[in-house]
């Protein structure tokens, strides 16, 4: 594992939304979507990639962009030479006393040590400054790269059924 260069989080500028783009539509970043029913417009179930047309940029833009306390996206960057690296969003579930978190790495910069330390900084930001409860995300038990980056940051194991593995992460838990 290389030496981890600091990462900051970067909410992105409209016309920065073509990296957006480019995660969403690269199969190697998107395969673990592959062969799903997912319910998204746009998504191809060969690839695992979702169309992010710019024809979509400004509903999507207002949609999440300037949002919190209830939505939060942005952009992993490595502090030292300004690169994205993935993507990171929270939002608050109404019916469920925590907020759903989702983190995308683009696959040629996966296994280099910076999920964890994203993961990390996208709980700051839930804990530290959108006073989050918990943090709660759910995925196929077959992610195993996905489940260790989880708990290397602290979450713990709240539930497994048929095939999908719920983590979660409380206020108390971040905080010791």
């Amino acid at each position: 594992m290389k030496t981890i260069e600091a990462l900051t989080l970067h909410v992105p500028a409209y016309d920065e939304l073509w990296y957006r783009r480019k995660l969403s539509e690269d199969p190697a970043t998107m395969g673990y979507n592959k062969g799903y029913d997912l319910p998204f417009a746009g998504y191809d179930r060969e690839t695992g990639c979702i169309a992010f047309p710019p024809s979509e940029w400004a509903d999507w833009y207002a949609y999440f962009i300037g949002q919190e306390p209830r939505r939060y996206y942005a952009y992993i960057v490595r502090e030292q030479d300004g690169a994205f690296l993935g993507e990171v969003n929270l939002h608050k579930e109404p019916d469920a006393p925590w907020y759903e978190m989702g983190i995308v790495l683009e696959a040629d910069h996966r296994g280099n040590g910076y999920a964890v330390p994203a993961l990390r900084l996208l709980l700051h930001q839930a804990f530290d400054v959108l006073h989050a409860e918990a943090v709660h995300n759910d995925f196929e038990v077959s992610r195993a790269a996905a489940i260790r980056t989880h708990l290397a940051a602290g979450f713990t194991e709240y539930r497994r059924e048929n095939g999908i593995i719920e983590l979660l992460i409380t206020k108390e838990q971040y905080r010791h």
